[in-house]
């Protein structure tokens, strides 16, 4: 796994500060000298981490007097001064005691975590969270901790879903590389079915797949976190929901669920919602679909369900092979069919424009934010082999979903920002990508039916003329090996599901502690002390803190709001960002005011700008897109506050537009593709150098960082891994515009987060304020459980 370069620190210390380099982790044997050279290493660091985290705790100490602070920490302006010095004494005492010891403290440890991950904000928020527990603990007997270490055993979430269990559930899965027809077979039983459930990660796939089944016959309502669609009919309610997964319905018996991409269930932000719809999901018939890594995982949750598996094995349709070298740098070298993946939608119209210049070839392009109306319009372009369109650039968003006859895909980088840094792509996502070359269906017939340009119409009819070769190659050389050794090298195996404390456990929780406490302290308390099995991981909390603490000073917001707020589209740490959400959280609180119109800090002014025409009316822009996507995702949680649904829907479009007018000028945008290629080659030129030495992060010895904040800002990257429905960290492709501080894990437009969506927590199979025994069930995934009755199927 790749390290994050940590973030050079503002602030100044006792020594200049080792950052961690961009590394990738690995266990080899090392002498008992180079251990003792390493701990000394990391002893030293840890010294300067000290000095680093004295420096912050000065600055905090002249805060206790901003409003902000005594709300985000529970103080009040009368013993904030008191409380602090208190604070600050118990805290310099234990830095002190370490400095004595050979001992390091658990909190030293998590201060040196937060500062790799984050820097000095990172140590900031850690020590603003330790000012919290400080205060909160004061207030709590010893029956209220034990109180709350058992409301957060999470160790069987399956007893979250008692109507669930209460059902004879049969478990598909289906696995198999990109280009096999495992989600086609899916979905070919789904559309059999009487009612049913689409389950995706991508608000395009469900679009897709909503397109499908209403042109075959089936009404089908589409609902996404944005986005919510119910065809108008005569008949009953539509029984067909095509939805991304975090927005899946838990309500009524249906029966079949198709989940798709079930490799995600590990995902480390997003994962609790596969784990949920896996678990949850009332369908007599279960069809999930995805790499062969997430098959052991699978069996183990389906022998502690007690139900039965059937695996469907597939083998990918046409041949696909790493090409022997790159393009040499040279867009010229490009030919017909080929695919560029770009990571930035700057990249995207960057790479465009310099393409039909040199080539004079047209070129379709297919990024995130793209409403799904004008994608498939690019795709078909792309597919036509009658046009002018020969090449397409893309982002990962063509990684899962789209069907495009793709001959070769050219990597424009291995390089990906992640919210905080560039980072090498992984395995997974290396192939997920390059899987996409050599497609198995025409170009004609991917023109056939709109519906069919989704992954899972692999294989309708046999081709004309056997399969075409995949090939997969890279821009610049030296991107080369990595993508060769990615192509040749397997996937570790996923051993843990995703989870995430479902409402009801939050707010019992919540209960236990006084109204005043700042509720992003009890949500990361939660998690502190939260009991997981080791088949589960529990989701990190992303930017959630943030938004809670940004919303703490608004008076009569309750608990539930502030989890749904927690659970938004937004991040804090756009321009702009921290006044709309005090704005509509206000709003919520009155139960008034929320007319688009009405809501100033949304900065619609800027749609009537006649000024000069640069990259700061650009970011405007993005800011104000984020704003009105926030706007619209909250108009379905609130629709009796916000009531301009359908004006806000028109503002985004007028925005869109603006944007990406101002992106098609890429001459900006090809400089700064050149800088970051210079970037990516020394950062892949120090992890040569590095080499079997590469170690532990927490245990390197390196030269200054070389992060520079503003470079991260300019980048945005194409596709972020979407919660978008549903999270901070994971909002929906359309959320794109401003993706700078969003993080990145897989492949969705969207910045994700990891809190479950309030609304699907409404329907935990009645389970909502439900006692349970959490000792009454046989511990999950463990081996003396025998599997259930499991069936091997080779094909479909």
């Amino acid at each position: 796994m790749i390290q994050k370069l940590a973030p050079r620190s503002r602030c100044l210390s006792a020594r200049p500060l080792r950052k961690p380099s961009q590394s990738i982790r690995r266990s080899q044997q090392v002498d008992s000298g180079a251990s003792r050279s390493r701990a000394a290493r990391s002893r030293s660091n840890d010294r300067d981490i000290v000095a680093l985290v004295l420096t912050r705790v000065v600055h905090m100490r002249r805060q206790t007097d901003d409003r902000e602070f005594l709300a985000q920490t529970g103080l009040s302006k009368e013993n904030a001064s008191a409380k602090f010095m208190q604070f600050e004494t118990s805290l310099r005492k234990t830095l002190s005691d370490w400095s004595k010891s050979s001992q390091v403290p658990t909190l030293l440890t998590t201060l040196r975590q937060a500062y790799v991950e984050a820097g000095s904000d990172g140590i900031d928020s850690q020590l603003k969270f330790a000012l919290q527990g400080f205060i909160a603990n004061e207030t709590f007997s010893e029956q209220d901790i034990l109180n709350q270490v058992k409301i957060a055993d999470l160790r069987f979430p399956y007893e979250w879903f008692p109507n669930a269990r209460s059902l004879q559930r049969k478990l598909h899965i289906h696995v198999g590389p990109t280009n096999s027809g495992k989600t086609y077979h899916a979905l070919q039983r789904l559309e059999a079915a009487e009612s049913g459930v689409y389950a995706g990660p991508l608000r395009l796939l469900a679009h897709e797949v909503f397109t499908r089944l209403n042109a075959r016959g089936k009404c089908c309502n589409l609902v996404t976190g944005d986005e919510m669609i119910f065809p108008k009919t005569e008949e009953s309610q539509p029984l067909m929901n095509s939805c991304t997964v975090e927005m899946v319905p838990y309500g009524p018996v249906i029966e079949v669920a198709v989940i798709d991409e079930i490799q995600m269930i590990g995902h480390p932000q997003r994962g609790w919602a596969w784990t949920q719809a896996l678990l949850g999901l009332k369908a007599r018939e279960i069809h999930m679909c995805g790499e062969v890594r997430a098959l052991p995982l699978i069996q183990e949750l389906a022998a502690a369900l007690g139900e039965e598996l059937i695996v469907h094995r597939y083998e990918r349709l046409s041949p696909l092979q790493a090409a022997s070298s790159s393009l040499k740098g040279k867009l010229k070298n490009l030919r017909r069919g080929d695919c560029v993946v770009s990571f930035s939608r700057r990249g995207i119209h960057s790479l465009k424009k310099e393409i039909e210049q040199l080539t004079k070839r047209r070129v379709a392009v297919v990024y995130g934010s793209l409403p799904p109306e004008i994608r498939a319009q690019q795709a078909r372009l792309f597919n036509d082999e009658s046009n002018d369109y020969d090449i397409l650039v893309a982002s990962d968003a063509i990684g899962m979903g789209l069907n495009l006859s793709i001959k070769r895909i050219v990597f424009e980088s291995t390089f990906k920002y992640d919210g905080l840094e560039h980072a090498q792509l992984q395995i997974p996502d290396i192939k997920q990508i390059a899987g996409r070359a050599g497609r198995y269906r025409t170009a004609a017939q991917a023109t056939e039916d709109l519906s069919e340009t989704t992954d899972s119409s692999d294989v309708k009819k046999p081709p004309p003329s056997p399969p075409a070769l995949g090939l997969v190659t890279a821009l610049d050389d030296i991107d080369m090996p990595i993508i060769q050794r990615a192509m040749k090298n397997d996937p570790e195996p996923i051993k843990t599901a995703g989870l995430f404390p479902p409402d009801h456990v939050v707010l019992r929780f919540a209960s236990y502690f006084p109204p005043k406490t700042p509720f992003s302290y009890i949500m990361r308390r939660l998690h502190e002390i939260s009991r997981m099995h080791w088949r589960f991981h529990l989701c990190t909390l992303r930017e959630q803190a943030a938004i809670l603490d940004v919303i703490q000073e608004v008076q009569d917001l309750s608990t539930s709001d502030r989890l749904t707020f927690c659970a938004s589209p937004a991040h804090p740490k756009d321009h702009g960002m921290k006044a709309v959400l005090l704005a509509l959280a206000t709003r919520v609180a009155q139960q008034s005011g929320g007319a688009l119109l009405d809501v100033p800090e949304l900065g619609l002014e800027i749609l009537s700008y006649d000024g000069p025409i640069n990259s700061e009316y650009l970011h405007k822009l993005e800011a104000t897109h984020n704003a009105v996507v926030l706007y619209l995702w909250l108009s379905y949680r609130f629709s009796s506050v916000f009531t301009s649904q359908a004006m806000g829907f028109h503002v985004k479009e007028l925005l869109q537009d603006k944007i990406d007018g101002l992106l098609a000028d890429t001459a900006k945008a090809s400089r700064a593709r050149k800088f970051l290629r210079t970037k990516r080659e020394a950062a892949i030129k120090a992890e040569l150098e590095e080499g079997s030495s590469i170690q532990d992060v927490d245990n390197e010895e390196v030269e200054e960082g070389t992060r520079n904040p503003s470079d991260e800002q300019e980048e945005e990257p194409a596709l972020e891994a979407p919660a978008n429905e549903v999270l901070p960290a994971n909002a929906d492709e359309t959320t794109e515009v401003a993706e700078g501080s969003s993080s990145s894990s897989s492949s969705s437009s969207s910045s994700s987060s990891t809190m479950p969506p309030v609304a699907s927590n409404n329907a935990q199979d009645g389970s909502r304020h439900e006692n349970v025994s959490l000792g009454s069930r046989p511990d999950i995934g463990s081996e003396t459980l025998p599997l259930p009755r499991m069936q091997e199927v080779t094909g479909p």
